[in-house]
């Protein structure tokens, strides 16, 4: 009996040797699917130039290739404290902006509008580049807006971000009080959801309230997705998602991606900022700034231990498919939208590391397709039809 536990033990071991020898070919091989990038923002509107690699910042094309990314969404993103009015058109200017860069490129990079134009663009090996809204405001209430932004190629909608809408709320303003009144989607937020799902166009529900959550869960009849949001029982955070809402999302076939930000995947981040703070400047942090703001005084090498252990990422993903299942956890990094990423997950090239680790942690090489990949396109398949 003895012996035969050995053998068993060696074959697997074996098998683990093997796959972690050829994670790179195995990673290649599969349609590797980012849902959630903020390049856009953090460096294309500010006059850099992704075409060529960049010392700065997560993401540029020479990484993505390097990266093995066949599927890259760019965020388009703006904050209603700067953007009360004109919300609609800096979001037609970021899609503009980043035109420009899929014309610089186009052997390298294209758009693509639908599933069928994925796998048209992916089978030439080039990137195929997807548009999503981050950020109910951007339509200003208007269904005619959300329908131009579709028709320029977004395929999801993120209700909402760190605001409340006229017409949705969201988790960091829900969170602040127990009680559900004012709290969820209005009669037109509801309109605007049926109008997503007659159009094929996802419903994004990272920054989403609870209340918005569950009224969305209510009223759509396509699955959702939750872009770039983690375990609120790992990480206690309101941008992380319940046990319940885990549920739901399991009994409605939608699929949650699972973000790289330190804050969201380490409930020990912010302590651990403020100790090397201290450690390095020899008093407390300054606490007229956010933890993200120490972070950034930090030195390079005290910034890396600030960064959340890869395990801790790998714990959340183990946490989601147990939760939710294999064929509903994907990834939505938060790339150029966060400041600390996991060890070893420093910028978009490092996704190999990703499959490598997946495939060491005991997940197949179906499962390791599914959560970098393939469970992103199927829930863009399904609201296309």
């Amino acid at each position: 009996m003895k012996i035969f536990i050995l053998q068993v033990a060696m074959v697997t071991s074996s098998i683990g040797m093997v796959q972690a020898q050829d994670y790179q070919e195995i990673h290649k091989s599969l349609t590797v699917v980012d849902g959630h990038n903020d390049v856009i923002i953090t460096s294309i509107l500010k006059g850099k130039d992704i075409s060529d690699r960049l010392e700065t910042n997560h993401t540029d094309i020479p990484r993505l290739i390097e990266g093995g990314v066949d599927v890259q969404v760019f965020a388009v993103w703006s904050d209603d404290n700067k953007w009360k009015t004109e919300a609609f058109k800096h979001a037609n200017d970021q899609i503009d902006a980043l035109e420009k860069v899929l014309a610089k490129n186009p052997d390298k990079i294209k758009l693509a509008k639908s599933s069928a134009e994925i796998d048209q663009i992916t089978m030439q090996g080039k990137i195929a580049a997807v548009i999503g809204i981050e950020g109910g405001n951007m339509i200003e209430s208007s269904i005619a807006n959300l329908e131009t932004l579709y028709n320029r190629g977004a395929r999801y909608l993120t209700l909402t971000w760190n605001y409340d809408l006229p017409w949705a709320t969201c988790a960091a303003e829900e969170s602040k009080t127990k009680s559900t009144e004012g709290k969820g989607l209005t009669d037109l937020g509801k309109d605007i959801i049926r109008k997503m799902n007659a159009l094929g166009m996802m419903v994004d529900l990272s920054h989403g309230g609870e209340k918005t959550f569950y009224d969305v869960i209510a009223t759509s009849t396509k699955p959702i997705l939750v872009s770039h949001s983690n375990a609120y029982r790992l990480t206690p955070h309101y941008r992380n998602l319940k046990d319940d809402q885990l549920a739901a999302l399991k009994k409605n076939g939608g699929v949650v991606g699972v973000n790289f930000y330190s804050g969201f995947l380490d409930k020990n981040y912010e302590k651990r900022i403020k100790q090397l703070y201290k450690k390095q400047f020899g008093k407390e942090g300054d606490f007229t700034l956010s933890a993200s703001g120490q972070y950034h005084k930090l030195s390079d090498e005290f910034r890396h231990q600030a960064d959340a252990p890869l395990s801790e990422l790998l714990k959340h993903i183990d946490y989601l498919v147990k939760k939710v299942g294999i064929d509903h956890v994907a990834v939505g990094s938060d790339y150029d939208g966060i400041e600390s990423t996991p060890q070893g997950l420093e910028d978009v090239s490092k996704l190999p590391l990703l499959t490598k680790s997946l495939l060491k942690r005991g997940y197949s090489q179906d499962d390791v397709a599914k959560i970098m990949g393939l469970n992103f396109l199927r829930i863009l398949k399904e609201n296309e039809n």
